[in-house]
């Protein structure tokens, strides 16, 4: 007999995923596949940021910068092991953008979305600041610091999934959709386990393409379908070099060609420089920085910080592509990251909802949408104020969390303790379960990506079928 769902999900970034968790969570029977491992695409190579996006504000894209600054203070409270303040310090730069553009941007960034915990913006005077120490003297005097979240984004992507398959979901990971076929009021999916090559075929009532930047392949290789929407693949490149300032706020570098780049504490002793924009095109798996991209990001920040930065400095790269859709602007770096959502259901026919763009801030707004385009709304929305695992920690618990591992389990270090209460949250407590000793278990080794495999064994999680 064909396992039936009402929902089947091909994708299984944070779109994906952030919809299968509200569909879950609404009683509805959700099947979702990937074809390699959670995380593998764009989801896990951004600049792990939950951000506005204040470079939006220059073309008019009022509507995402608001929903993108409600949705920070949201997903901070639903996951403040993963996601955490961060201050950005933007210096002002003669000749580009002047004071009284910056000032009046970040008063609407201040004010456009409701900001209720996170610090407003302030004048920094580089001369006196600490920020100011690792720049060029004499030649940035004036900052602005105003306040955004950082994020681990892969790990952000697995939680949502875990809370998915513990709301009923049946995850697949390292399972390739390799056809559909709509038979009326119902899509029968065949998948493949890339491992072992067998295959299966599911019926769900409607069907998901949230393939990210493999969107548009999906259609015409999986569904035989073409699309009214254009997806317009984005290449960013990222670079992570020894760590180049001692305090623990961020910098956003002006560049003359008008785009922006950030320079970010990153893990130990690191800083993570990114991004860059430009059009891709290939397999958006082979996407790697290239020795352009990273001169271009050594180049961006050497302008600004007196230890200049070079590739020899580079120790870690990494390229993502990202999805957006094709709103037809000349220059990668003005296309919109908002998320269109292209609705196929013809009359008494099975639905298919395939996602264009988005970005990570807004997905949890993007899978409401999502469900209210499907009409799957069984029951009322309820990720606004529901936790993610190990989340259930005050916004500002995540130290107390810590010490009170490293209190409990004595084997462990302080640096230990802290990177499994970042981790997993509340949760480390049910991974150190039984644990003596630091040999006995190795939690660490059990999530060595960042979180992508701790819940991707490939036999999948879940089992709410009809």
């Amino acid at each position: 007999m064909v396992p039936a769902y009402d929902l089947a999900i091909v994708g299984g970034g944070i779109n994906g995923c952030g919809i299968a968790r509200d569909a879950a969570g609404r009683g509805l029977a959700v099947y979702l596949c990937e074809m390699d491992d959670l995380a593998s695409g764009t989801s896990s190579r951004s600049t792990k940021l939950i951000h506005g996006g204040l470079r939006y504000l220059e073309y008019y894209d009022f509507r995402l910068v608001r929903e993108a600054l409600r949705e920070r203070e949201v997903l901070w409270r639903i996951a403040p092991h993963v996601i955490r303040p961060m201050r950005i310090v933007l210096p002002y730069r003669r000749g580009l953008r002047p004071v009284w553009m910056l000032r009046f941007g970040l008063l609407l960034y201040d004010y456009l979305g409701g900001r209720e915990l996170l610090p407003p913006t302030r004048v920094l005077d580089l001369t006196r600041d600490p920020a100011g120490a690792p720049l060029k003297p004499g030649i940035f005097r004036t900052a602005f610091e105003y306040s955004d979240c950082r994020v681990d984004d892969a790990r952000l992507v697995a939680l949502n999934a875990r809370d998915a398959a513990e709301h009923g979901a049946t995850i697949r990971t390292r399972t390739k959709a390799v056809a559909a076929v709509r038979r009326d009021s119902a899509w029968d999916v065949t998948v493949e386990d890339l491992r072992s090559g067998q295959r299966e075929t599911i019926a769900a009532r409607a069907l998901v393409n949230a393939a990210g930047p493999w969107v548009a392949q999906t259609l015409a290789s999986c569904l035989g379908l073409a699309t009214r929407q254009h997806v317009r693949l984005v290449q960013g490149s990222h670079i992570v070099v020894p760590q180049l300032f001692e305090h623990d706020r961020s910098y956003m570098f002006q560049n003359p060609d008008g785009r922006i780049v950030f320079a970010i504490p990153y893990e130990d002793a690191t800083t993570l420089i990114g991004t860059t924009d430009r059009d891709y095109a290939g397999d958006p798996g082979g996407a790697v920085a290239t020795p352009e991209d990273i001169l271009y990001l050594c180049n961006a920040v050497s302008d600004y910080f007196t230890r200049p930065v070079s590739p020899a400095d580079v120790v870690w790269s990494f390229s993502g592509v990202r999805p957006l859709h094709d709103d037809h602007v000349r220059e990668p770096k003005a296309a919109t990251r908002d998320y269109v959502l292209e609705l196929d259901a013809p009359q008494g026919r099975a639905p298919l909802l395939s996602v264009f763009g988005g970005k990570i801030t807004t997905y949890r707004r993007l899978a409401e949408a999502a469900l209210d385009r499907l009409d799957l709304r069984q029951h009322a929305r309820w990720t606004q104020h529901a936790s993610l695992p190990g989340g259930d920690i005050a916004v500002d618990g995540l130290a107390a969390l810590a010490g009170a591992l490293a209190a409990e389990f004595p084997f462990l270090s302080a640096a230990h303790a802290s990177r499994l209460a970042a981790a997993y949250g509340t949760r480390a407590r049910h991974i150190l379960a039984g644990a003596r000793a630091g040999g006995s278990r190795n939690p660490v080794r059990r999530d060595a990506h960042a979180g992508r495999s701790a819940i991707s064994d490939g036999a999948g999680m879940g089992a709410n079928r009809r």
